[in-house]
């Protein structure tokens, strides 16, 4: 016997000896309780001696049950007791404060100087200018819509991300369209549909056609043209953007837990209640990127021309080249790409696919609008960043690298409420904004949500024009990697422009491209399939060779 069984069984002949005498010699209220305790105590301790499936009950009768009580409130404990303000992950304390200051309108200004090592490796910072200037109200929006769009789209230079109906409640959603109305920007649905709570309160929306095409598709789950033109036609319609993937879980596809699903949501969806949603890993009508730009076109016109557009997070490069090659062979080009990031994510996602794959946000931005320069195409197509952005210069720094406009999606939820509890995929959101729970989501007041998400839209974007401004710029389309500087391991300061070479207009198109990556990835790229092989490994005799030895 272990120490501890030893302890139990001694605790338990010790204690029920003493609490049957005196509970047999006095009577008393705390004799009664020392032995209903005790006799408890031991039957616990009986079970998890002989009958318990874990180790440490069987090893530490009854107190083990403390540490998995503690640990139930570890992640709380962290958060509010050890944690500094600059160390936790996906947002730290310091940004999720400046987001409830900018949320509520208060004071979001620090005192005593920067918590922050401004020497660290790979630390992002701006150069001012001693000619600071203001931004022209001119500048402070984006036109979005190619050649052949017929409605373009004026876009405010913050927006909220894609968040559907069945991962947020019903309540946040129409807190998040209500703000959307009031601060002048577009709400993304998300790619559980445009449900009545998007729609309610008129502000501007983007639909997003996820890869199971909830709210157009058929009894088999492919497109039906005739449900997807009766919504897109919609006045708060906006613009169409097609999922390929996302950066929290690229190539896996969108999950929606059984718990989640509500009968209305199984309604809007067309989908089962009975087991979770699980969106496929590829949009069954864009199967190559020929097929994608087909689709754009078809949505262009049953939308009555609105822009169309998709999005995706990064993986190979040349399977993005391929859908630019696609673009020259069709001459169909979409209106917007929206480039996800891997630091992205606001619900559930394997560990694995959050953790390892896809390019971060910058490095997907640039390498899009670096693409999109090599084969004279980026004055037609306005790129959207997403993926983490709570402060001014997380806009700013996603627009030098090459965005038209950004979007947001976590710090929205944080200006509802959202306190970082990691519940989203349990539908136990203590909050109400992640959760199916009604009782929860009745703590979010709509009216009062929305006048935040539009404080935290309107102080954001005005520092955003400051910040601008402080580098001598009167238009934040003037912006340019060049301008971000990163801190190497020596200590100095090299331009975001410099690690990445830019390519020149038509670059990949005329041959001109100097850089060998690029070069590689161009070879490799096929408009007619995604999927590409290694050019420089693949056809290498020496791997052959190595690979038979």
């Amino acid at each position: 016997m272990t120490i501890m069984q030893k302890t139990l069984w001694l605790i338990t002949y010790v204690g029920n000896f003493s609490a049957g005498y005196f509970y047999m010699h006095s009577q008393s209220a705390f004799s009664f309780a020392l032995l209903i305790a005790t006799l408890l105590y031991s039957i616990i301790g009986i079970y998890d001696v002989y009958f318990s499936h874990h180790s440490l009950n069987r090893l530490y009768p009854v107190v083990a049950y403390l540490r998995y009580f503690l640990e139930s409130y570890r992640v709380e404990i962290q958060q509010y007791f050890i944690a500094n303000d600059t160390e936790e992950r996906p947002f730290n304390r310091e940004q999720r404060t400046l987001v409830y200051q900018r949320a509520k309108n208060v004071r979001d200004t620090i005192a005593f100087g920067t918590q922050r090592n401004l020497l660290e490796d790979n630390y992002l910072s701006l150069w001012h200018s001693l000619s600071p200037t203001h931004i022209n109200d001119s500048a402070k929006r984006v036109l979005i819509g190619g050649d052949n769009c017929q409605q373009p789209y004026s876009a405010s230079y913050l927006n909220i991300s894609a968040m559907s109906f069945g991962s947020l409640s019903t309540n946040a959603i129409e807190a998040l369209n209500l703000g959307a109305k009031k601060a002048g920007c577009f709400h993304n649905t998300g790619e559980g549909a445009a449900s009545p709570y998007h729609l309610k309160h008129g502000g501007d929306i983007v639909w997003q056609l996820g890869t199971g095409l909830f709210g157009c598709r058929d009894e088999q789950g492919r497109f039906n043209p005739s449900t997807f033109e009766a919504t897109a036609k919609l006045p708060q319609i906006k613009m169409i953007e097609i999922k390929l993937s996302q950066g929290a879980k690229p190539g896996h596809g969108g999950v929606l837990p059984k718990a989640k699903i509500t009968d209305e949501i199984a309604r809007i969806r067309h989908i089962s209640k009975d087991y979770d949603c699980i969106s496929p890993a590829i949009n069954p009508e864009c199967t190559s990127p020929k097929d994608l730009l087909a689709f754009i076109e078809q949505l262009r016109s049953l939308s009555g021309g609105k822009p169309i557009g998709f999005k995706l997070c990064i993986g190979n490069p040349a399977e993005f080249l391929s859908i630019c090659k696609a673009m020259l062979e069709t001459g169909i080009t979409p209106d917007f790409i929206t480039v996800d990031g891997a630091e992205g994510g606001t619900g559930a996602a394997p560990v694995e696919f959050t953790n390892r794959l896809g390019l971060i946000c910058l490095e997907g931005i640039s390498i899009v609008n670096n693409a999109l320069v090599g084969v004279g195409l980026r004055e037609k197509i306005k790129i959207i960043a997403s993926g983490k952005t709570a402060s001014s210069f997380d806009l700013l720094a996603k627009i030098a690298a090459g965005a038209d406009v950004v979007n947001a999606a976590r710090t929205m939820m944080m200006a509802i409420g959202c306190i970082q509890s990691r519940h989203c995929n349990t539908n136990l959101c203590p909050t109400g904004v992640a959760t199916q729970d009604p009782a929860r989501a009745k703590a979010i007041n709509v009216d009062d949500k929305s006048e935040r998400v539009k404080n935290f839209h309107h102080n954001t974007l005005a520092s955003f024009f400051e910040l601008v401004g402080s580098m001598g710029l009167d238009d934040p389309a003037k912006l340019v990697p060049q301008m971000i500087k990163r801190r190497s391991p020596y200590g100095a300061q090299m331009s975001m422009g410099s690690l990445v070479a830019p390519l020149p207009v038509k670059a990949l198109v005329d041959n001109v491209v100097v850089d060998e990556s690029w070069q590689h990835w161009w070879q490799a790229s096929s408009a007619e399939k995604f999927y590409v092989n290694d050019l420089f490994i693949l056809k290498s005799p020496e791997f052959h060779q190595a690979k038979t030895n």
